[in-house]
C-alpha cells in the first residue's frame, strides 16, 4: 500500500505529514460485544485489512500517530501567528456494545508496542 492509499484511509486527504509513532494497539473494554466498529481520524477501517482483534485488544497493522511535542521554535512562531502546525494526530474512536447498549469511546488510548 502506498502513502496516499494510507493517509486517505486515515483521513489525511492525500498527504501524511510528520507525526510520532507511539503504538499498535488499543484496548477493548471488559463485555465488548460485537459487532466492534473502528474509526480513524473519523474513517471506518476495516477488520483483516487495517487491524485485527486479538482477545481484549484492536491490533492496528499499521502505527498510529501523534502530533508529538512542540520544540520551542514552533510554538514561538504559532505564538506570533507565523503558521500553525498540521503534523499527523490520528484519533482512534471505537463503536461497540456494552451490556446489551452501544457505546461509542473517541480518542481511546493508544497502547504502546
Amino acid at each position: 500500500m502506498n502513502d496516499a492509499e494510507l493517509a486517505a484511509r486515515r483521513g489525511h486527504g492525500s498527504a501524511l505529514k510528520e507525526g510520532v509513532p507511539v503504538g499498535r494497539r488499543v484496548r477493548l473494554p471488559g463485555g465488548a460485544e460485537r459487532p466492534i466498529q473502528v474509526f480513524i481520524n473519523g474513517v471506518e477501517q476495516e477488520q483483516g485489512r487495517d487491524y485485527d482483534i486479538r482477545g481484549s485488544e484492536v491490533v492496528f497493522r499499521e502505527p498510529i500517530y501523534k502530533e508529538g511535542t512542540l520544540g520551542i521554535t514552533r510554538w514561538l512562531a504559532m505564538w506570533i501567528g507565523l503558521f500553525g502546525t498540521y503534523r499527523r494526530n490520528e484519533a482512534v474512536d471505537l463503536h461497540l456494545r456494552l451490556k446489551g447498549k452501544t457505546v461509542v469511546l473517541t480518542d481511546v488510548e493508544i497502547l504502546p508496542d
